[in-house]
């Protein structure tokens, strides 16, 4: 009977370590499928997003310096591949761990793309990543400054996407993505509170179209942006009671990254519009991922956390100025996106 005992026990622990080691690993096998009928690969279902902001500054910093040279390294395939190394876990060893691939691709001693090629899961970290990150970085004209003073438009390689809240305006947050609410119903926080002060300028992360303003329970004033690849949807919500947007916006309006939008406020948690039911003064920002319209609309939505992110896009603030008269400020140097001027002309 011992034995038995023993034996039985031995089993169940077995399928404990497999059940863990599934977990450990993303559950990534039940995120994505292929059918077997018709073996097509189904739509990514989940993603968990964990790279620190550490590792994505390594990795952006590498794309920077590498662009337009024989050994350039796209930041988003070099974070894919951390991830995959990993299980999609980041910690004090992500970064020596690129860093050693970036060296070795230096030193001739491999390629990208052998160093990734039996790696399972890279495919999905690279697709689940692209969708997060795919319009953060590239070419863009910025104003700025010359030696003699004046303003004049640069055409420059890099960060494209801005922090959500303007240069020069205090906020704190924490890691507050998955806690509990319970406005309506009981439910996780899927989104990033980022708290400060009333009339806060709230600055547009990527350039975009604007696919949902106006009033919503939950978020109050809110304004939503899709991203021009349709990938993203930004959530902007709990804005300025009585002014809550920028003049002028409207569903449809195309925005560029590092505009401003809207201002900070405490809206929400209420049918009736226009009210501050919301303690903490706060921007709720929020990242959506769509890889399938249908699934979304049938409320199978893919939120991530942002806080690492937000901490990663605090190096590029968009600096505003009062416009004079009136409630709005405004941004000081304009960008030149190319992905706007598509959508524009």
């Amino acid at each position: 009977m011992k034995r038995i005992e023993i034996l039985k026990r031995a089993i169940l622990m077995e399928v404990l370590l497999i059940m863990l080691a599934i977990t450990i690993n993303g559950m990534i096998p039940l995120l994505r499928s292929t059918s077997a009928q018709t073996g097509k690969k189904e739509c990514i279902k989940w993603v968990e997003f964990h790279p620190t902001c550490e590792a994505m500054k390594y990795a952006y910093q590498t794309d920077v310096a590498t662009h337009g040279t024989e050994d350039e390294i796209n930041w988003i395939s070099l974070l894919a591949y951390a991830a995959a190394k990993s299980g999609g876990n980041f910690d004090k060893n992500s970064v020596p761990l690129m860093r050693k691939l970036v060296g070795q691709i230096q030193d001739k001693e491999t390629t990208f793309s052998k160093a990734v090629e039996k790696l399972e899961y890279y495919a999905y970290y690279q697709e689940a990543y692209e969708a997060v990150l795919g319009g953060m970085v590239g070419e863009f004209e910025i104003e700025e400054k010359d030696e003699n003073g004046n303003v004049v438009f640069l055409k420059k390689y890099g960060l494209k996407a801005f922090l959500p809240i303007a240069q020069g305006f205090p906020y704190h947050d924490y890691d507050d993505f998955g806690s509990s609410r319970s406005f309506g119903y009981k439910r996780r926080h899927l989104g990033h509170d980022m708290m400060g002060q009333i009339g806060t300028p709230i600055i547009a992360v990527e350039s975009g179209t604007v696919e949902a303003i106006g009033w919503n329970r939950y978020g109050g004033w809110r304004i939503g942006i899709r991203s021009f690849d349709k990938k993203r949807y930004y959530y902007y919500a709990h804005l300025r009671q009585n002014y809550p947007y920028q003049e002028g916006l409207k569903e449809g309006s195309i925005v560029t990254a590092g505009d401003v939008i809207g201002y900070m406020g405490h809206t929400g948690y209420s049918d009736k519009e226009n009210v501050n039911n919301i303690n903490v003064t706060h921007l709720h920002f929020g990242m959506e991922l769509i890889f399938d319209e249908k699934r979304r609309e049938e409320g199978n939505e893919i939120w991530i956390d942002c806080y690492e992110l937000t901490k990663f896009l605090y190096q590029n603030r968009s600096e505003t100025v009062k416009k004079e008269g009136t409630k709005e400020w405004e941004r000081v140097y304009q960008m030149k996106d190319p992905e706007c001027e598509k959508y524009r002309n």
